[in-house]
C-alpha cells in the first residue's frame, strides 16, 4: 500500500539528508519526494510517498517524529 507523508522541518543544511538517511538506514524506499518553502522561511514542507503495510508505516512515523529537525509529521487520509 502506498502512503503519503507530509513533514514540516527546519530549513537548515542537512535536514533533508537526515530524513532520507533515516529511511535508507531502515531499508525503506522513498517513491517520490518533493520539498517546498512555506510562508515561514525557517520551515520547509517535505512531501513523500512510501510503500508498506500499516506496521511499517507506524514505525516510519514514530522514527521520523524523533528527528531533531522535524517539527510535524502528518499522514493525510487516503481517498
Amino acid at each position: 500500500m502506498q502512503h503519503t507523508l507530509s513533514i514540516l522541518l527546519q530549513n537548515e543544511a542537512g535536514a533533508l539528508v537526515r530524513v532520507a538517511g533515516l529511511f535508507a538506514a531502515r531499508g525503506h524506499n522513498i517513491d517520490t519526494l518533493t520539498v517546498a518553502a512555506t510562508h515561514d522561511p525557517a520551515v520547509s514542507r517535505l512531501t513523500l510517498t512510501v510503500r508498506g503495510d500499516d506496521a511499517k508505516l507506524t514505525q516510519i512515523l514514530q522514527q521520523t517524529r524523533k528527528l531533531v529537525d522535524v517539527l510535524q509529521v502528518e499522514h493525510p487520509a487516503q481517498p
